[in-house]
């Protein structure tokens, strides 16, 4: 089976997309993260979750886990505002690399390979064509765990 093959329809965002709006799709399809492309529609990053939770989360209470029992539940609600008027590029890890991309001709095996050795639950299949790139769709580790389980001999 080739990426193209498994490749489905996912959610992604823009870099200059509402972050709030994202943290809400995220939420209300039980996403683990979301595919963010730039300006020309083109895969940038992959938000995941734990990056937009991280965001909400004031700097003190990172640095020392201990506050957070302190902090009262009035403003624990108020910890969504951190994501107002935020776009989603400035919730992105400074650090956040490039999101993976397959080719579609690529093999379930070398798309598992792939997730595995960068640690992505997201990889984009891609088509390089002149002069930029067309976005197939997004294979999940999910996806491909069940396509592997119901499919023995899909990897070759």
């Amino acid at each position: 089976m080739r990426a193209r093959d498994l490749a489905v329809e996912y959610e992604s965002v823009s870099v200059d997309s509402d972050a709030l709006d994202a943290a809400r799709l995220m939420a209300e399809h039980k996403l683990p993260g979301l595919l963010v492309l730039d300006e020309r529609g083109e895969p940038k990053a992959i938000l995941p979750a734990s990056q937009v939770i991280k965001v909400l989360v004031p700097g003190y209470v990172i640095e020392d886990p201990t506050l957070a029992a302190v902090v009262d539940e009035q403003h624990a609600d108020r910890l969504c505002r951190a994501l107002a008027s935020r776009r989603v590029g400035e919730c992105l890890s400074s650090t956040a690399a490039p999101p993976p991309i397959a080719d579609p001709e690529d093999t379930a095996l070398e798309v598992a390979a792939l997730m595995a050795q960068v640690r992505s639950p997201l990889v984009a299949v891609v088509r390089k064509d002149e002069p930029g790139t067309r976005l197939l769709g997004v294979i999940t580790a999910s996806h491909l765990l069940r396509e592997l389980l119901d499919k023995p001999g899909t990897l070759g």
